[in-house]
């Protein structure tokens, strides 16, 4: 799985288990819902967000690098 995917992925469960807790919990969880959707917008702009460095951090090759890679003439996966 690629970086980006990844991204997604953990966003929309970000939003969906903290739509759960607000609604099952205390409705001050739609707080971070707020700050996942705000970090989504920001990130369209700057290509940057928090938990794309997270995911850098944990060994996640985005689709740029992997073509930068298959450039260089290296096949890896």
């Amino acid at each position: 799985m690629k970086l980006e995917r990844a991204l997604r992925g953990v966003a929309g469960a970000f939003v969906l288990v903290s739509l759960l807790l607000a609604h099952f919990h205390s409705p001050w969880w739609l707080i971070f819902t707020a700050f996942v959707g705000l970090s989504l917008l920001q990130s369209a702009f700057s290509n940057w967000c928090p938990m794309k460095s997270v995911l850098q951090w944990l060994g996640m090759k985005s689709c740029e690098q992997e073509i930068e890679n298959l450039k260089k003439g290296g096949l890896q996966g």
